[in-house]
């Protein structure tokens, strides 16, 4: 379930603090504290300037005062030298991009004062950052024209806004797919257009309008085209399919459609040097959407059938950008617990791997020879180094006063075979100090998705949090991360594996996993713990509901009872493709939905916490099992976030949870004296 660069950073913050620290073993060093939220900081969106020469990017961090998250611009040269903060934090500060001569530094923000994220330019040679647009509607994304007199805006049309002391109107609803997490319900006052922003006045003038929504907006190399997705709903048509449509740069131009995709993640367009072709990612059938491996394609500009790039790359590629020699794609590439830089040949042929460190490079930005990246390890939070003669160089530290006081467990591979004889693989966290020959308690921390998977990085990455494990280790316990079925990084037949059969091969594994554990002499078999968040949670009541041995539980964002998902979250495209409807295949339904309508096997006491406003997994899923373990008679407890979506972004609340969760822990895996 990809987010945006926003969400990512509220991720991080999320996960650093949801399960911080109980008693550590003695050891030089201390142990993450909840306060430290306030310290950590997350960097994301680097951006190479047109010379090669400057990094841009964001440093994500949360506020003690106001109680929000907080993000500021900052630079640093790629030669190296002292990082620049440019902007104060501000609310809202996503997307940075250089103007194609370099002068100015455009992103997002929402200005002082202000209701909204806006435009914003600054300007390179000095001064104060401005308000290029003062749009009434939200502004979704933008692109430079390539002669830096325009730019593209993807932009949402305003909510009506009721008088005061008025009644709100209804919310009036047509579309199949009709919420969204944040977003909340999607009408028509919804829909996203793209405008035409000149770079100078900031005036502007719609290129798309109508019924339908428009998104990836691509300009054409010499700024006379514009290539972007048109759909009749928000995201994708009720078929899963978009349509890849090609628009002159001028108001009032019709649209013309070159071909109708399947492309389930983020989708992303660009043209090659020459404006012939045109670069799109193109996922699996819609039977298998949520476990869908992304392959960049081309497609003539002309129209015609996609043509996919990277022979034999059965991986997921996560970004991508086109040489400009028109010769390459530059990809990001997940593959087993880390993902790297790749080379996919636009003529044809397999890909090549250009960086074959330890690291997981999360993104890149490529500029007049020079290669910037995101890379993080065991060890360290992502930060921004150059990729400098195949080797990385660091150019940013701004977690290193923070890590440079704590003691980190050790982390390493664990290969085992599932019950089918599946191999399957798994990152396991020892506590700082680890006495070999003890057995401790062990906590299994399920990552979410399902498509994602447990890497060697120390932040988060699609719904796996390394950091999490690291602060639970911190504590004492064991803690495994198992790269289950259905997760991604191994292959499109490993991540499908589990269509329509939710909860059975996952949970195999899984179970495998801490098999696995006991046997090798790490794991207590009488304390064993679970949980995990988003389809982690989901994946925490099959287990319980199918193995009484776990001693504690945190189902977080969790459901159990999918038949009643059905109208109530934002996967209707998946239920259908998947699934088919409840009346059709019932029996389906009641099977994956096994973990509520079998709660009196569930011994385990369990925690479910949630997002009162969470459209991804409503909070009802927590709810409903909630009720039945307290019906039922097993300890638990219910913890409901106002406010709050299925990412927090709270400071406050975030603390909160990492001290409900840490207590529960605590309270059914208590820990022996010798141990602390």
């Amino acid at each position: 379930m990809p987010k945006s660069l926003m969400q990512r950073a509220a991720c991080l913050l999320l996960g650093t603090l949801a399960l911080a620290l109980l008693t550590a073993p003695a050891q030089a060093g201390r142990v993450l504290e909840p306060d430290d939220v306030y310290r950590l900081a997350d960097v994301s969106d680097i951006q190479l300037s047109p010379d090669g020469r400057t990094v841009a990017y964001i440093v994500n961090s949360n506020r003690r005062d106001g109680d929000e998250l907080a993000a500021a611009l900052w630079c640093v040269e790629w030669d190296g030298g002292e990082p620049l903060q440019l902007t104060q934090s501000l609310k809202d500060v996503a997307t940075p991009r250089w103007s194609p001569d370099g002068r100015w530094l455009s992103f997002l923000a929402t200005p002082v004062g202000g209701e909204r994220p806006q435009l914003m330019l600054l300007d390179r040679r000095g001064g104060e950052p401005h308000a290029l647009t003062h749009a009434p509607g939200t502004i979704a994304d933008y692109a430079w024209a390539p002669d830096g007199t325009r730019l593209m805006l993807l932009m949402q049309g305003p909510a009506p806004v009721p008088a005061v002391g008025k009644t709100p109107p209804p919310i009036v609803i047509d579309a199949l797919r009709f919420k969204a997490d944040e977003e909340g319900y999607l009408t028509a006052d919804t829909a996203q257009h793209l405008y035409l922003i000149d770079a100078r006045s900031g005036t502007s003038e719609a290129l798309t309008s109508g019924e339908g929504n428009e998104s990836a907006p691509a300009w054409s190399p010499d700024g006379k085209q514009v290539a972007f997705v048109h759909t009749r709903e928000r995201g994708t048509d009720p078929d899963g399919m978009q349509e890849i449509q090609v628009v002159a740069a001028t108001a009032g131009a019709t649209p013309r459609t070159l071909v109708r995709v399947n492309s389930p993640s983020h989708q992303q367009l660009q043209w090659t040097p020459d404006g012939r072709q045109i670069a799109l990612t193109v996922g699996a059938p819609m039977a298998l959407t949520a476990y869908a491996i992304d392959t960049v394609s081309l497609v003539a500009a002309v129209g015609g059938e996609p043509r996919p790039l990277g022979a034999g790359l059965d991986r997921a590629v996560v970004a991508y950008s086109l040489a400009a020699d028109g010769r390459y794609a530059d990809a990001i590439v997940e593959d087993d617990m880390r993902l790297y830089p790749a080379r996919l040949p636009l003529t044809g042929g397999p890909a090549e791997r250009v960086w074959r460190g330890e690291e997981v490079v999360m993104a890149q930005s490529i500029a007049a020879g020079h290669t910037a990246v995101l890379a993080s390890n065991d060890r360290s939070p992502f930060e921004v180094y150059a990729l400098d003669k195949g080797r990385l160089r660091r150019l940013t530290h701004h977690n290193d006063a923070l890590m440079a006081e704590l003691a980190l467990g050790a982390v390493e591979d664990l290969k085992f075979n599932s019950r089918d004889g599946t191999e399957v693989h798994a990152l396991v966290v020892k506590p700082p100090g680890y006495v070999p020959g003890r057995r401790y308690p062990t906590i299994l921390w399920i990552h979410g998705g399902p498509i994602g998977q447990d890497e060697h990085s120390l932040t988060f990455s699609r719904y796996a949090l390394q950091l999490e494990r690291q602060m639970l280790a911190g504590q004492g316990y064991v803690v495994l991360g198992v790269n289950y079925r259905g997760g991604s990084g191994r292959g499109l037949k490993f991540s499908s594996a589990i269509a329509a059969d939710w909860g059975h091969l996952e949970v195999e594994d899984l179970s495998a996993g801490a098999d696995a554990a006991i046997a090798a002499g790490l794991a207590d078999p009488e304390r064993l713990g679970v949980g995990g968040w988003s389809y982690g949670g989901i994946l925490t009541d099959y287990l319980i509901a199918s193995e009484p041995r776990w001693k504690a539980a945190v189902s977080g964002a969790g459901s159990a009872n999918q038949l009643s998902m059905y109208g109530m979250d934002q996967y209707v495209h998946q239920y259908n493709g998947e699934l088919g409807g409840p009346w059709v295949n019932t029996p389906l339904w009641l099977k994956v939905s096994y973990p509520f309508f079998h709660a009196d096997r569930i011994r385990t006491p369990t925690l479910f916490l949630g997002g009162e406003k969470d459209f991804n997994v409503p909070i009802a899923g927590g709810e409903q099992m909630y009720q039945a373990l307290r019906t039922l008679g097993i300890p638990t407890r219910l913890v409901v976030y106002p406010e709050q979506f299925h990412i927090f972004t709270r400071p406050s609340y975030i603390k909160d949870r990492a001290e409900r969760v840490r207590a529960w822990y605590a309270k059914y895996l208590a820990l022996p004296v010798a141990a602390h």
